[in-house]
């Protein structure tokens, strides 16, 4: 009884021993592949930005004052990139400018100035 004992024992661990090894190996290979969450997807040219003047001179909003928004899919993916990004980001469109956009305090409306 004794050697069967020893023998379960002794499976057991090499068992133990290669789960512990694949863990290890799966671990490794998040690192390898450093995955990041996709960014989520957006066209600023899509929407209907309006004029408007501010207190550092004319920019652009989204929507209009007093207007409502259209909940597009880019409107949607806008508004998260902004928020993951503290309400703040620069990025080149397709046209080649690049524009500033930063979300206002009602978290609903995106303001935007291109950079020079």
């Amino acid at each position: 009884m004794s050697e069967e004992k020893d023998l379960a024992l002794e499976i057991l661990a090499d068992f133990f021993n290669a789960v512990e090894a694949g863990i290890a190996q799966a671990r490794q290979r998040l690192k390898e592949a450093k995955l990041e969450p996709e960014k989520p997807s957006w066209d600023a040219g899509r929407l209907k930005w309006v004029e408007a003047q501010g207190t550092s001179g004319p920019y652009q909003r989204y929507p209009g004052e007093g207007q409502k928004a259209e909940s597009t899919e880019d409107y949607r993916n806008m508004l998260q990139d902004l928020k993951a990004h503290g309400g703040k980001l620069s990025r080149k469109e397709a046209d080649g400018a690049t524009w500033f956009y930063w979300l206002f305090q009602d978290s609903s409306t995106v303001g935007r100035k291109q950079r020079k």
